[in-house]
């Protein structure tokens, strides 16, 4: 391999809400959407050179980040939009919850599929809107959306879409995508889709299908958001981006940022700028390390299907795992007094469930499922 996926450097000390969180413990965390590996050497040598500038003045969108990120969008996902239609953020949550105040406050609801991404949750009672949770269906060993609810739940107000989702890991097919935009032109639904997986398709069976290629922007409206975050390790760089074709949606969300949102910091356009210009070679490397790590884990629950059930994943690092038939009242703190903390699924919509972050080396991977194995070993 051409990059380092087996060390890196001790996180203690650095804020690493990852690591932190678990500090003075011996628990081992496996938890939040971080991976533990080194940033690109591409990305590195950016930031190194804006340092070497020695101005860090406010930044506002300019050439370099922009060119990145529309070429990007084109030669990667097909997907051609103008410059205007990019909005700037400091990451995907700060977006949904914008979105919820912007497209809801008429009354309106939000409305999404569960288990979820918590911040899906979150964002409707931040802004004092109601929530409509339908939950997914299970088809076999994939999950589905239930379009049957789906079409009960009231006018108005906004889906949040997560796709590829997190944390069942499925990529939604076109066909559903394209169901999923009709029912949002019946019941006047602004489709807001999160995309922040998409360059982790692990399933080379699957593939991730861009919401705003299969949309019609006289019919429909539709928020993408993106970020270099989760596919290059760079979420402390807080750089997102929303693609909102539509001039008067448009106008709508950048409404609800003025005042409250700030500029991205000098360094995250630059990170976002070295990400899609150079950061290929070692996503290709990175993805090759992450579907090693996906097939251990699957190899490490294949013999315990009578205790738990992990389900087939697409896409994402994050394995989702349901403990329900554990002998024991809380999953997560069950493992984590063997050393392992993991994300509890109830802020997901899903008690009971766990998620389980492999993007790590596979040596912390490793000593993660040992301590695993002493926690199944104990019942």
């Amino acid at each position: 391999m051409t990059y380092d996926f087996t060390t890196f450097p001790d996180r203690a000390k650095t804020g690493s809400l990852k690591w932190d969180r678990y500090a003075g413990k011996e628990v081992l965390p496996l938890w939040v959407a971080d991976m533990d590996f080194r940033s690109a050497p591409e990305i590195l040598t950016a930031l190194h050179e804006r340092v070497d500038h020695e101005i860090f003045g406010y930044t506002i969108p300019h050439q370099e980040p922009i060119d990145a990120v529309l070429s990007y969008l084109k030669t990667r996902h097909n997907l051609e939009v103008s410059a205007e239609s990019l909005v700037w953020l400091p990451g995907l949550v700060p977006a949904l919850n914008l979105a919820a105040r912007a497209f809801c406050n008429d009354g309106g609801s939000v409305i999404t599929s569960t288990p979820v991404y918590p911040p899906f949750l979150s964002a409707p009672k931040n802004a004092d809107v109601p929530l409509n949770a339908v939950p997914l269906l299970r088809e076999g060993d994939r999950w589905a959306m239930d379009f049957d609810q789906l079409e009960k739940q009231p006018a108005g107000g906004t889906f949040f879409l997560c796709n590829p989702h997190n944390p069942v890991g499925t990529c939604f097919p076109e066909k559903d995508i394209r169901r999923l935009l009709e029912l949002c032109r019946e019941k006047n639904w602004i489709l807001c889709s999160d995309e922040i997986h998409c360059d982790l398709v692990l399933d080379e069976s699957a593939k991730h299908i861009p919401t705003l290629t299969l949309s019609d922007n006289e019919k429909d409206q539709v928020v993408s958001l993106y970020a270099p975050s989760k596919t290059y390790n760079l979420p402390g760089l807080a750089t997102a981006f929303a693609v909102i074709p539509g001039t008067r949606l448009r106008a709508q969300f950048k409404r609800q940022i003025m005042g409250i949102i700030t500029e991205i910091n000098c360094f995250g356009y630059a990170g976002c700028a070295a990400a899609y210009n150079h950061g290929e070679p070692w996503r290709q490397e990175l993805l090759s390390v992450l579907r090693t790590n996906r097939d251990r884990v699957y190899q490490f629950f294949a013999d315990k299907s009578d205790r738990v059930k992990i389900f087939p994943m697409e896409a994402t690092y994050l394995a989702w795992f349901d403990c329900g038939q554990l002998p024991v009242k809380d999953p997560a703190q069950f493992f984590e007094e063997f050393g392992v903390g993991l994300s509890d699924g109830a802020p997901f919509g899903a008690p009971g469930w766990l998620r389980l972050n492999f993007g790590c080396p596979s040596a912390t991977l490793e000593e993660g499922l040992k301590r695993m194995q002493q926690a199944f070993d104990s019942l």
